[in-house]
């Protein structure tokens, strides 16, 4: 498959302290590669890095427009950064023309395509207010406008859930997924992993600077033999038999309800098999750990610590 990006061994550092350690991801043409860990795990620096506002200390970052190594051509990408890139005094039309013009749209299509996507995202009438009189989740709407205007073949979204509510939250997940089905390239960062889990194609995680796990999110999820299972049954039944197995940890039990995790190399279907034939069920909700848990397991896995509140 293709890669329009391909980073490679990725070093920097500020001071004595490193911030980006080795880090090592492509993304696929076509695909949403979220670029997921805490608040200060090196996640902006990298792509800082990548979009050629900071030099790296070491490693290498590769561009493939057109099927063979090429450098960024900022024409071709948009970016979001997590920091505002606008002009606070203008205001909010005149800014996105503007951001349009430097690439390379002609005045009156920026115009025309400022508007429209204004009145998509309940915006239009703002589009003469300052930007800086606008409300933080209103400036990251707007941002975001400014990322997509020319509608460039590889974007890049920093925190693109910065000041959103969860409505808006949703709204702009359905914008990344139809951005994608248009066949446009998406490297995301965040912190919130829920947000972006069912969205994205691969992953890669990074913690403290340094890459936890990377790789198809479908075929990561698949490798950990864990699953949530939600059972309700007739009150009357006796789930005692889950209760001593080894492979079960159980997190709440009342009469005719068990909630359990099940972690082992045993397939499910044989648990579930056992179960039907023992109780008589009325529902049964499996899921594997949300990406979330998967990434905790991973970093306590190599000996570390996370701050769980910078996921939040």
């Amino acid at each position: 498959m293709e890669e329009i990006l391909q980073v490679e061994n990725l070093v920097k550092g500020f001071g004595d302290k490193i911030v980006v350690d080795q880090v090592n991801f492509s993304v696929p043409r076509g695909q949403i590669l979220g670029f997921l860990g805490p608040n200060g795990a090196g996640k902006t620096t990298s792509l800082r890095i990548i979009m050629g506002i900071l030099n790296a200390d070491g490693g290498k970052v590769t561009f493939n427009f057109d099927g063979r190594p090429s450098p960024l051509d900022k024409s071709r990408v948009g970016y979001l950064p997590e920091e505002k890139g606008l002009y606070e005094e203008a205001k909010v039309l005149p800014n996105l023309i503007y951001i349009g013009e430097l690439k390379g749209m002609q005045r009156s299509v920026a115009r025309e395509k400022a508007t429209q996507w204004l009145e998509r995202v309940d915006l239009d009438g703002y589009a003469n207010q300052k930007f800086d009189k606008l409300s933080r989740g209103m400036k990251q709407k707007v941002q975001f406008i400014a990322s997509v205007l020319h509608d460039p073949e590889f974007l890049v979204l920093d925190e693109p859930f910065a000041g959103l509510d969860p409505v808006n939250q949703n709204f702009f997940l359905g914008i990344v997924q139809e951005l994608k089905e248009r066949g446009k390239t998406i490297l995301f960062s965040a912190h919130q992993m829920n947000l972006v889990e069912e969205i994205c194609d691969s992953i890669v995680l990074i913690n403290k600077g340094k890459q936890v796990l990377s790789g198809n999110l479908k075929e990561i999820k698949e490798s950990y033999k864990e699953y949530n299972v939600a059972l309700h049954f007739n009150p009357e039944g006796d789930p005692s038999f889950l209760l001593n197995n080894p492979e079960i940890d159980v997190n709440r039990m009342e009469p005719g309800n068990l909630h359990f995790t099940f972690r082992g190399e045993n397939n499910i279907n044989s648990l579930v098999s056992n179960i039907t034939e023992k109780l008589n069920l009325k529902e049964i909700q499996i899921a594997t750990p949300p990406l979330h848990d998967i990434f905790i397991n991973a970093v306590q896995e190599r000996g570390e610590e996370v701050d769980e509140n910078q996921l939040a």
